[in-house]
């Protein structure tokens, strides 16, 4: 009988399946190598993006933030123009009330009362004049009260002794009100 030996074909078959393996394993680690490279690539993509973003955001946020300022500083100029038009409104409107107060103190101002200072802090009007008696005195009151553009008022001293011309020095308070009619316009 003849002798076959099966056992090269069989290392040889072996071989080539231990080969195989081998190449299909290289290929493996080269293909996974490859994948994780592409991963690690577009990772780097989207970090890289996500950052110029990030920059662009910041830059916009520094502008914003600098125009905030200046919308600040515009904000706080318009309400300082806006006080200096309400007190030079308010000047205007009070402009004739001097010349009205002035008149008005002429009118109901009695004979024989002469006044030698009248100082106006606010509405508040202090009166210093001279009297020649304290009827006078009385009569100015009276008229303060009854008119439009003065009220309250209030005798705070009048000095007993009398001057060389035999008048007395008075001090008077009053307030200043504006007519019902003024006030309306």
């Amino acid at each position: 009988m003849a002798r076959i030996n099966l056992l090269p074909w069989r290392e040889e078959k072996r071989k080539e399946q231990q080969r195989q393996f081998l190449t299909i394993m290289g290929l493996s680690v080269v293909l996974m190598v490859l994948i994780i490279a592409a991963v690690h690539i577009q990772y780097s993509n989207f970090i890289n993006t996500q950052q110029q973003r990030n920059q662009f955001l910041s830059e916009r946020i520094t502008e914003v933030e600098t125009q905030i300022k200046e919308i600040e500083k515009l904000e706080k100029d318009k309400q300082s123009l806006q006080a200096r038009i309400k007190i030079i409104q308010q000047l205007q409107s009070n402009r004739p009330e001097i010349v009205h107060l002035f008149d008005e103190i002429a009118r109901i101002l009695p004979q024989g009362l002469y006044l030698k200072e009248v100082k106006q802090t606010g509405r508040a009007i202090t009166i210093t004049g001279y009297t020649q008696s304290n009827a006078r005195v009385s009569a100015f009151m009276r008229n303060i009260e009854a008119s439009d553009w003065l009220s309250k008022p209030v005798l705070d001293v009048i000095k007993l002794e009398a001057k060389k011309d035999g008048s007395r020095e008075f001090v008077l308070k009053c307030t200043q009100v504006a007519p019902a009619q003024e006030v309306k316009k």
